[in-house]
């Protein structure tokens, strides 16, 4: 999503959100969709489908006879209309906190990681309940930012040490809206939503070397690399730094891989 009064996610590339956070996705949605039990349906949506990943991760289910993804970044949804060759999948830039779908529409409604920067995610959770029919489902997923999201963290902690701007920001990608325990199921039941389950799931984030962990904070798309292109150069050479020691931890580069935890949460359209 783009940063608009609906977002305060930064973005400008799908390759670099591809960088920053696709290749994650990728492992998580087909987690999040078994988790909500969709396994047949006449469409779907996915709000917030960045470059794709959940829509995609849908339509490999031939049960599925449609999926439109919507999100607010242009960039992303041109990306994934470019990878895309399925006639079931529908992309389009538009507002998950005002959906341009008629009411009951859709059999389900999921939104995988976009929720957090929403400003007003209330808004966007009641959007996807208007548009899903009585007794589908509506699900989500979003960062455990504070307590499973190791990489970000080794960023962001070593950030609030150099800078008191870092500190700012550290606390600000912790404390996101629907990223601590019971969040999730909370806001599900305001919104009227039924048989209301919240769990977690964690994937691994894999990376080849500290270059491959790096890169997303040296693009535009992101909450680091939103934070890394404020800093000058010595500020931002001197966070680099700090930040390959602690990649390397006294050992020669290489692979790491680090555990990434997602709240999951599912409730059902009353009616």
């Amino acid at each position: 999503m783009s940063a608009s009064a609906s977002s305060i996610f930064l973005s400008s590339d799908g390759d670099g959100y591809e960088l920053q956070m696709g290749r994650w996705s990728r492992r998580l949605a087909p987690l999040l969709v078994e988790f909500a039990g969709i396994d047949a349906a006449d469409r779907v949506l996915d709000v917030g489908c960045g470059t794709g990943s959940l829509s995609f991760c849908l339509a490999r289910n031939p049960a599925i006879g449609g999926v439109d993804g919507i999100d607010l970044s242009e960039p992303y949804v041109e990306h994934a209309k470019r990878a895309n060759s399925d006639p079931r999948l529908n992309f389009q830039v538009g507002d998950g906190c005002a959906l341009p779908f008629t009411d009951a529409r859709f059999s389900h409604a999921l939104s995988m990681l976009v929720l957090q920067f929403i400003p007003d995610p209330n808004a966007a959770i009641c959007e996807m309940r208007r548009v899903t029919r009585p007794g589908g489902t509506v699900a989500a997923a979003t960062w455990d930012t504070r307590g499973g999201f190791v990489a970000f963290r080794i960023v962001f902690d070593i950030a609030a040490m150099l800078d008191p701007h870092g500190r700012d920001r550290r606390a600000r990608a912790y404390t996101r809206p629907l990223s601590r325990p019971g969040d999730l199921e909370r806001a599900w039941r305001e919104a009227g939503l039924i048989d209301v389950v919240q769990d977690m799931r964690t994937i691994r984030m894999d990376f080849t070397s500290f270059a491959d962990f790096w890169a997303p904070s040296e693009g535009r798309d992101g909450p680091v690399a939103d934070y890394v292109r404020t800093l000058d150069d010595e500020a931002k050479s001197k966070l680099r730094e700090a930040v390959r020691l602690a990649y390397l931890d006294g050992e020669a580069d290489g692979p790491r891989s680090y555990a990434a935890t997602a709240w999951v949460v599912r409730g059902k359209v009353p009616g």
